[in-house]
């Protein structure tokens, strides 16, 4: 299969040469974790001390990993993304929210982005994830099946209802809506809501999407399960992979804790673990919508080459690829050229509620080896073929 991600003209067009410069000017800050950990610390000590830093935040980091600060904000993003074929996930990515009042506020907000979305074309997913409906401490308790009080019982049918109520309205207005996944201590209770909304809304075709993380060993496994279930029950199933979010939070538990890690033990086997989970739904199509999210091109290209042999064409509704917004545009927008299905996640909100999300996506990129010094590679390519034009 030829080589699609090496051409640089194609990932980049979108940006200017003064982008180009800052999105290489941010890539080089994050290859250096003392970097990371020193930024992280100044920028959360001049917001809590609300010194003026904002602009330039938006300016940099903000601008190049996030669309802007609400959904109209983020149009001019999504608009030019839509013209080179790469459709938007608008995500909401205000994280750490603990009240009532706030998982209300993420609901309303996911269900204004899916009513946002059935007007454009150029948004056909939607995206929220399970701790911004209802109390990380909650999904713990229930997915190790203790017993909740009166009061936790109530605030739950209040998770179920939210959820119930956004898949609901996924259904009506034919927008597929994503579940993200959480920590494995959460994740129990978020598979088995995620399920009812698949017996409930996939009847015909897939609308509601699980998410696997499959840095863990047992996923695959999961994925078996389910689909048995499905086939006997008559509801088909939605899943997207990724490799993983948690990984040092999960091991750091696991040990302090006394259980067997989670996490496959090298990335060595968390690819493997993704490439077999890929393959086994590209095999049952017919059963399994997916949703590829992955910044890894040896996976990319793996899904490309199983689509041409089982002779599932590129522009199949049942097969998308995905990306984050400010990163991997050699995959996402060289995909798009060649005819795929192509969404860009794109993270909106507040400046200072989505620093948290910023702040992790750069502690992310430092630990995954290559990732960042691919990003400067191709960044860098790109600026010299420019200069010779």
């Amino acid at each position: 299969m030829s080589q699609i991600f090496e051409n640089t003209e194609v990932a980049f067009s979108l940006k200017s040469d003064s982008e180009l410069e800052r999105a290489y000017f941010l890539f080089k800050m994050i290859s250096h974790q003392p970097l990371v950990r020193i930024g992280t610390a100044a920028t959360n000590f001049a917001l809590k001390a609300h010194l003026p830093v904002k602009g330039l935040i938006r300016s940099t980091v903000f601008d190049h990993f996030c669309g802007g600060v609400n959904e109209e904000d983020c149009l001019p993003v999504i608009d030019r993304m839509y013209a080179k074929g790469v459709c938007s996930v608008l995500d909401f990515s205000v994280e750490g929210k603990e009240t009532e009042s706030h998982f209300d506020a993420a609901m309303e907000k996911t269900m204004k982005i899916i009513n946002f979305a059935d007007e454009r074309k150029s948004m056909p997913i939607a995206v929220f994830k399970p701790t911004g409906f209802g109390r990380s401490y909650l999904y713990q308790k229930k997915g190790e099946g203790k017993s909740f009080t009166l009061q936790e019982q109530e605030e739950w049918d209040r998770v179920v209802a939210r959820y119930d109520k956004v898949c609901q309205l996924a259904k009506d207005k034919d927008v597929e809506i994503l579940i993200d996944a959480e920590e494995s201590w959460l994740q129990g209770a978020t598979d088995d809501l995620c399920e009812v909304m698949m017996r409930k809304y996939n009847t015909a075709i897939p609308v509601v999407y699980t998410t696997l993380q499959l840095y863990r060993w047992d996923r695959l496994d999961y994925l078996e399960g389910l689909h048995e279930r499905a086939k006997k029950d008559g509801f088909t199933i939605g899943v997207k992979i990724v490799r993983g979010a948690y990984m040092e939070k999960e091991r750091d538990r696991a040990k302090d804790n006394g259980y067997d890690s989670p996490i496959c033990p090298t990335k060595e086997a968390t690819d493997l673990n993704f490439d077999k989970t890929l393959e086994y739904i590209l095999k049952k199509i017919d059963t399994i919508s997916l949703f590829v999210g992955s910044h890894n091109e040896k996976s990319n290209y793996l899904a490309m080459e199983l689509m041409q042999q089982l002779g599932i064409d590129k522009s199949d509704n049942r097969v998308w690829f995905g990306q984050l917004y400010g990163m991997s545009d050699h995959i996402s927008f060289n995909l798009a050229a060649e005819g795929y299905n192509v969404a860009k996640y794109v993270p909106f909100g507040p400046v200072k509620d989505v620093m948290p999300y910023l702040i992790r996506r750069a502690e992310e990129n430092t630990s995954v080896a290559g990732q960042t010094s691919r990003e400067l590679m191709l960044l860098k390519k790109e600026k010299q073929r420019r200069k010779s034009e």
